[in-house]
C-alpha cells in the first residue's frame, strides 16, 4: 500500500502538468491502493493550498474549448467533471452570450463545411454537426440561413 507522500507527488505531478476538477483527481489518484478518508484529507489539503481549485479548473476549461464547443456542451462537459453548478455559472460568465456564441458557430461551421447545404439531407448533417457540438436551434438555425451567411 502506497503512502500519503508517495500520492502526493503523484497529486502534485499531476497538477504540475495541468488544471484538474477535484473528482478528476479524486478519480485518477483513487486507482492507487489508499484509504478513502487519507485521500478526501489530500484533497482538503491542496485545495487549503490553493494548489487544486474547481474554479480555476472551470476557468481553464472554458478558456480552452470555448473555440470548438457551445455554451450547452462545455455546461455538461463541467458538470461530468464533477464542477458545482455556481461554478460553472461563474466560469460561463467570462463568454459574452448571443453574438459570441453565434460567431463561434459561424468559426466552427465555416472550418468544417464552408458552404451552406443544398438539400435536406445536407442541412440536416451540418445541424447535427453544430448540435453535437453544444450550440442551441436558434444558433444553428441562424448559421444555416442564407440571409446571415451571405
Amino acid at each position: 500500500m502506497p503512502n500519503t507522500e508517495t500520492i502526493r507527488d503523484k497529486a502534485m505531478a499531476l497538477l504540475a502538468r495541468r488544471e484538474y476538477s477535484r473528482q478528476e483527481l479524486y478519480r485518477k489518484l483513487s486507482q492507487q491502493d489508499i484509504d478513502r478518508a487519507e485521500l478526501e484529507m489530500l484533497l482538503d489539503e491542496l485545495t487549503t493550498r490553493g494548489w487544486l481549485s474547481d474554479l480555476r479548473f472551470a476557468h481553464a476549461y472554458v478558456e480552452t474549448y470555448a473555440n470548438r464547443f457551445g455554451r450547452y456542451r462545455l455546461e455538461n462537459e463541467l458538470r461530468e467533471r464533477g464542477i458545482a453548478d455556481d461554478v460553472i455559472q461563474t466560469a460561463m460568465a467570462e463568454i459574452p452570450p448571443v453574438e459570441s456564441e453565434l460567431s463561434r458557430a459561424k468559426a466552427v461551421w465555416q472550418k468544417k463545411f464552408r458552404t451552406l447545404p443544398q438539400d435536406a439531407d445536407e442541412r440536416a448533417r451540418q445541424a447535427r454537426f453544430l448540435q453535437s457540438r453544444g450550440f442551441a436551434y436558434d444558433t444553428i438555425r441562424r448559421v444555416l440561413s442564407v440571409s446571415d451567411n451571405e
